[in-house]
């Protein structure tokens, strides 16, 4: 009985994994980065369908799942002042510069950021488990979050993790 709800979950999340890559479309960037357009709603949406995945996973993605929402919240506010001119994340992003807002802590780019963050680490999870699906949940969120998220970690946060997820473990670099 618990193997199917497991074999069901799997499932769900390898069909939430497949629909949002057919959501996806890469554009390889050119030189001329003031040409540069991520549409806001399109990519919030996508960032959105992530959230709904990480739940699909379970409680263990909470604190990630809280994260990204937070960050999701932020750009969607920023959007709606102005859903014409903040259209573009890019310009979103300009405008704060300019302004000298970027560093803030409440800052789009801020949210921005993180959200790419989170997402990298979401990404690489995901390729883990739908590659080796019978992988135990916290190696796969150990080695994702190596591969992504320790980097840009202070050892606070990375304790925290650590601590949330159960990987007191991993190896300090």
């Amino acid at each position: 009985m618990k193997r199917r709800r497991e074999m069901e979950k799997g499932s769900e999340i390898r069909s939430a994994i497949e629909e949002l890559t057919l959501m996806v479309k890469v554009i390889k960037p050119g030189d001329n980065h003031d040409a540069s357009h991520i549409p806001t709603k399109p990519f919030l949406y996508v960032c959105n369908l992530v959230i709904q995945v990480l739940d699909k996973i379970g409680p263990t993605m909470a604190v990630l799942r809280q994260d990204i929402h937070q960050n999701i919240q932020r750009l969607e506010m920023a959007h709606e002042s102005d859903p014409l001119l903040n259209s573009n994340l890019v310009e979103i992003l300009k405008k704060e510069s300019s302004e000298g807002n970027a560093r803030k802590v409440t800052s789009c780019s801020r949210a921005f950021l993180w959200l790419t963050r989170s997402l990298d680490f979401t990404s690489a999870l995901l390729q883990k488990l739908a590659k080796d699906p019978e992988q135990r949940m916290e190696q796969a969120v150990e080695e994702s979050y190596i591969n992504t998220l320790k980097l840009w970690h202070g050892w606070i946060s990375s304790a925290a993790f650590k601590s949330f997820y159960g990987l007191e473990k991993l190896k300090s670099a």
